[in-house]
Order: C-alpha cells, then structure tokens, then sequence
C-alpha cells in the first residue's frame, strides 16, 4: 500500500525508538512514490515546495481562486522550507497515530469506483486542500449542542464561498 509507513517490528529492529532518519521509517518504493509526488508539486524544480508551487500545481487541478491564506497555511506546516527530507517528515507525522489501515483503505474505495486500487495524485491534493477549507469551516460552522452540523450550509460555503442566508 502506498505511504504505509513500516511495520513497527523493523522499527523496533533498529533500536527502541528507531532511528532519527526519516528514511528509516518507509520502505524504499514508499520513498520514490512521495518523490515523484514531491516532483510534481515542486513546480519550479528548485528542490522547495513554495506557495508558488502549491498555487500552479492547485491550477492544474483546476483550483483557480486559491487564497494566499490557505497557501500559507499550507507552507506554515513545516519548520521551515519544505524540501524532501521536510516533505517526508510531514507524510511521516500526518501518519502517526492514523486510523488503522482497513478504515482508511475503505475511505479511499469511495473516490475507486472501479476497484482499481488506485487514485490520481490530482485527487489527493484536492482532497488535501479541500481538508483545510474544513478546518476553517469547523470553526465558521460549529456543532450544535447535541453535536450535529448543518452539512448542507457548509456545502453551500464550499461550493459558493458565502453563508446561505435562511
């Protein structure tokens, strides 16, 4: 499976607590699939992920209006400038304490309707920007006290961009 990270038997191999190096944590073929990603976002090929890099490779996709905001947010997830090494310790962390394996499998076979096993990396860049939108929507959209939210009224935000007046 793509972006797994090691079993933690391996881990364990290499001392308690593992090793510092990032690389250590995924299997070589793990590695090339996040490079060639990091490729392909890297739209300038200078080896850092700017926001400049974030916005062309979002209007690619089709992700046109992009604020400068979310661009930031986005950049602002790491220490510092994001080139591999921080682009894999990112993947590394966001995976950390991450659903079990067969929960996550079965959120992914929703965007395979064919059953292919697989899905563009397109997709999940949008599915990354779209997350982020969420975040800012979860503290536009609060749940309620019995903690439900209003689906359809954040739907209308992220298809039209205001709140839909009632």
């Amino acid at each position: 499976m793509c972006c797994a990270p090691k079993k933690a038997k391996r881990r364990q191999q290499q001392g308690e607590g593992g090793s510092s190096n990032v690389f250590s944590m995924f299997e070589q073929s793990q590695i090339q699939e996040y490079k060639e990603a990091f490729t392909i976002i890297d739209q300038n090929r200078d080896g850092i992920i700017s926001k400049d890099d974030l916005r062309d490779v979002l209007a690619t996709m089709g992700q046109l209006n992009v604020k400068n905001e979310e661009l930031e947010a986005m950049v602002k997830e790491a220490s510092g400038p994001i080139n591999f090494t921080v682009f894999l310790t990112m993947f590394g962390e966001k995976l950390k304490g991450a659903d079990p394996e067969d929960v996550i499998v079965s959120a992914f076979k929703v965007l395979d309707p064919e059953g292919t096993g697989l899905i563009g990396l397109c997709l999940i860049l949008q599915l990354y920007h779209l997350m982020l939108r969420m975040t800012n929507l979860w503290a536009a959209f609060p749940p309620d006290v019995a903690g439900n939210v209003d689906y359809k009224n954040i739907c209308y935000v992220i298809t039209h961009g205001e709140e839909k007046e009632e």
